[in-house]
């Protein structure tokens, strides 16, 4: 069982930036992928960043390719997604999610409750 708090985010103008933070608990996170999922208005969830349990591979979908990083703390147990020249489109709730793996290419088997971002023009 793990457990995921994600914080951060919040209402900002199109091209700025927010850090979102995912602390995790519950369960070995050095040994486990871990992962951003974000949800726009009517839409399916979708994997934006997908990290490895070190650290070192990393998948970015084409739409935040360049803009947005993922990254971990893995002696606090915390998880990160940078988001840089943030776009209208950007607008969704973003949540933190776990695999049990060390590497995953989207599916997740714990979750948090999310965290809405708000881009406005």
């Amino acid at each position: 069982q793990a457990w995921l708090v994600e914080s951060g985010g919040g209402l900002v103008q199109a091209g700025a930036s927010l850090r979102l933070s995912c602390q995790h608990s519950g369960s070995d996170f050095t040994k486990h992928a871990m992962g951003w999922i974000r949800q726009l208005r009517g839409q399916e969830r979708e994997s934006i960043a997908i990290i490895s349990a070190s650290g070192q591979s990393t998948y970015y979908v084409d739409s935040v390719k360049g803009r947005f990083t993922i990254s971990r703390d893995n002696a606090n147990n915390i998880l990160y997604l940078q988001m840089n020249n943030l776009k209208p489109g950007d607008t969704a709730v973003y949540y933190c999610a776990e695999n049990n793996l060390p590497w995953t290419t989207g599916r997740f088997d714990y979750w948090g409750q999310g965290t809405q971002v708000t881009v406005s023009s």
